[in-house]
C-alpha cells in the first residue's frame, strides 16, 4: 500500500527570485547512480529560508509517495517512489518515478 515518505536531497544552488518565494536547484542520485536535478520552490524542499546569499549545498527533502519495495541482489532494500505526489514535483527531464535505496528516505509526515 502506498505511503508518504521523504526523499533526502542536496540543494545545490539558488536559481531565481521569481516566482516567490524563490526557486532552488536540488539533486539526488537514484539506485543506479544516475544524478537527477530539479528546480523547485524553496519552501517545498527546505524548512530553512533560502536565498541567493546562502552557502550551498544545503540539505533538503522532497515529500513523495512510496509505491513498492524490493531487494537488489546484494540484499539492499529498494523503494520505487513517485515525486509527483503530493506536490507535483518532477525532474528537469519531467520524470517523477524513481528507484532509490531505502536509506535515502525518511518516514513521511
Amino acid at each position: 500500500m502506498p505511503e508518504h515518505v521523504v526523499l533526502v536531497v542536496s540543494i545545490t544552488r539558488w536559481v531565481d527570485d521569481e516566482p516567490q518565494p524563490g526557486i532552488v536547484e536540488l539533486e539526488f542520485s537514484d539506485r543506479f547512480g544516475r544524478l537527477w536535478r530539479f528546480h523547485e520552490k524553496q519552501s517545498l524542499v527546505s524548512s530553512e529560508w533560502l536565498d541567493a546569499n546562502c552557502i550551498y549545498p544545503r540539505s533538503g527533502d522532497i515529500r513523495c509517495l512510496a509505491l513498492s519495495q524490493s531487494q537488489d541482489q546484494d540484499g539492499r532494500l529498494i523503494v520505487k517512489i513517485d515525486t509527483s505526489q503530493p506536490y507535483s514535483v518532477e525532474s528537469l527531464e519531467e520524470v517523477s518515478r524513481f528507484e532509490v535505496f531505502a536509506s535515502q528516505l525518511l518516514p513521511g509526515a
